[in-house]
């Protein structure tokens, strides 16, 4: 079941955003937010969530009750071969993904950066030196190019999703705000929510065993929660990389993503009212 009636952008609270499911974690509305010039996003269109592999069938129900037209799946082959998504049988929509490893290897990159951490630290300056790179990975940014142009094309709802819905997702979703001039603190306040959103032990709990499974056999408790959980220092990292790099987001938006002024234009159209 939904977990609000239909709401007016304003009236959205952080909690009213999120869909509480057993099975399918961090999944959640990431439009309702103030814009540029007294806008807003429209509620309801933009939706992001971790994989859904384990989904149960009440998930899926409540998953195809969004009336969702497009997936974007921003996991590389490897992990869609371990945890192929599950979808309601009648899906209906268009499910967008690109050939390779967006993570830079055969793991998501929360586990990939496992490999030697052994205690919280570790696993801070780990994710750190991640998100230092995550804005500037090939692959990554097929999809994140990808991302866009489905936006841009697409009608209806859409929900994008990697393996656990915090470091890719995060960061292609606060692209997109920045894009259509959501406030920084706004921006953030997303990003963060990834640490309440749903049953957040389950969700470490799931994570702590693909972590451990790989690269993490003595690592300590407070590491694994900290690679399954996120921290306003990452997303920080990532957005000074890019201004560094390209001296502005809409810079990188527009010579990297392809987000020009035409395109802005569209999503602007598309997702303020």
């Amino acid at each position: 079941m939904r977990i609000r009636a239909a709401l007016l952008p304003d009236q959205i609270t952080m909690q009213d955003r999120i869909l509480s499911l057993h099975s399918v974690h961090n999944f959640r509305d990431y439009g309702g937010y103030a814009a540029r010039n007294g806008a807003r996003l429209r509620p309801d269109l933009l939706w992001r969530s971790g994989q859904h592999g384990d989904a149960t069938p009440d998930d899926l129900d409540a998953i195809h009750s969004l009336g969702l037209q497009t997936v974007v799946d921003l996991r590389g082959d490897s992990e869609r071969r371990q945890s192929p998504c599950l979808r309601h049988p009648e899906f209906a929509g268009n499910v967008v993904k690109v050939t390779g490893e967006t993570a830079g290897s055969s793991h998501a990159p929360h586990i990939e950066v496992a490999r030697g951490v052994q205690t919280a630290a570790d696993a801070h300056q780990a994710m750190v030196r991640l998100y230092h790179q995550l804005p500037f990975r090939p692959n990554l940014i097929a999809i994140f190019k990808l991302y866009f142009a489905t936006l841009v094309e697409r009608d209806g709802a859409s929900l994008v999703h990697c393996l656990a819905g915090k470091d890719r997702t995060g960061v292609i979703v606060a692209l997109l705000h920045f894009t259509l001039g959501v406030h920084e603190d706004d921006i953030m306040a997303d990003y963060l929510l990834t640490n309440t959103a749903g049953n957040i032990e389950r969700r470490i709990a799931a994570g702590a065993m693909a972590v451990r499974s790989n690269f993490g056999q003595t690592m300590d408790n407070d590491a694994v929660r900290t690679l399954m959980s996120v921290d306003s220092a990452y997303l920080t990292t990532a957005i000074a990389a890019i201004r560094r790099e390209y001296g502005s987001i809409d810079a990188y938006a527009e010579n990297i993503l392809g987000v020009d002024a035409e395109c802005r234009a569209k999503l602007e159209q598309r997702f303020l009212i």
